[in-house]
């Protein structure tokens, strides 16, 4: 994953976040199949430990917002997670029985590397956590047990690690370093590119709102030899945006709809 990564048709990867979560709820079975469906070049989803070890995708600690239950992920096992419903919530859930129960990374990884075409999967484990450095250790050995956590080279690698923790990300270069990371993070990180150097990350991960401020550190990224990857790039003027700029990738909720306008070069009228 370098700095010209992105040069697919002139314009940006679209990685489909939590799925395609604009329709469907997010981190369902439900939504990365409609996001792979839709064309999505990549999935992202969020990495938290169960109490008994297993790693669920679930973005908040607490599992109140996206499920019918209450309580923190990190107190809860697999089996009591499992006992809940995660799309009921959404206006257009498909139903409980239909690809909305718990959805685990061992899952994911095996729906991704199974698609009939390559797709990358963006694992971004959440800090900070009750169990530190250990969601790393258990993502990079779910990774080997695919065959997929030392690529030949970054660029064909089917599996990127991100974080807003540079500590997360040195763990994972220091034990993978052919595997690609993404240093997640705001202004004050990447202004000086210091951090990204210091834990080696192969690409920074800007929010919109930050690009929209700071539109240069797409080219200091580039001068440094890494990729960027923007998030939650949604709306139509901000996807023509990042493709002028020379965005990699742009995490967007709504994968489809994306991929549609950058294929069609961003002309016409907008539809959000």
């Amino acid at each position: 994953m370098n700095s010209g990564d992105g040069a697919l048709g002139g314009h940006p990867f679209v990685v489909a976040h939590r799925g395609a979560s604009g329709a469907l709820p997010e981190h369902t079975l439900a939504a990365y199949e409609l996001a792979l469906q839709e064309g999505a070049d990549g999935v992202e989803c969020d990495v938290r430990l169960t109490r008994d070890g297993h790693l669920v995708c679930v973005h908040d600690r607490r599992v109140d917002r996206t499920s019918n239950g209450s309580g923190l992920v990190s107190e809860m096992t697999l089996a009591q997670l499992r006992e809940l419903d995660y799309g009921t919530w959404h206006p257009n859930s498909p139903g409980s029985s239909d690809g909305t129960g718990l959805l685990t990374l061992d899952d994911l990884v095996k729906l991704v590397l199974d698609w009939s075409r390559p797709v990358k999967i963006f694992i971004e484990t959440k800090h900070p956590v009750r169990y530190g450095a250990l969601v790393e250790s258990k993502v990079l050995a779910l990774l080997h047990r695919y065959g997929v956590a030392s690529p030949a080279s970054a660029d064909l690698s089917r599996a990127v690690v991100m974080s807003f923790s540079a500590a997360a990300v040195w763990r994972i270069r220091r034990a993978a370093p052919m595997l690609p990371t993404v240093l997640l993070g705001e202004t004050s990180r990447f202004l000086g590119g210091s951090a990204a150097t210091t834990v080696g990350a192969t690409a920074v991960g800007p929010s919109i709102t930050t690009l929209r401020e700071h539109p240069e550190l797409v080219d200091r990224a580039a001068a440094q030899g890494r990729a960027m990857y923007c998030w939650t790039v949604d709306h139509y003027e901000d996807v023509r945006f990042c493709r002028d700029l020379g965005v990699a990738w742009v995490a967007t909720n709504h994968p489809g709809r994306t991929k549609d306008w950058l294929q069609n070069g961003l002309t016409g009228v907008p539809q959000d």
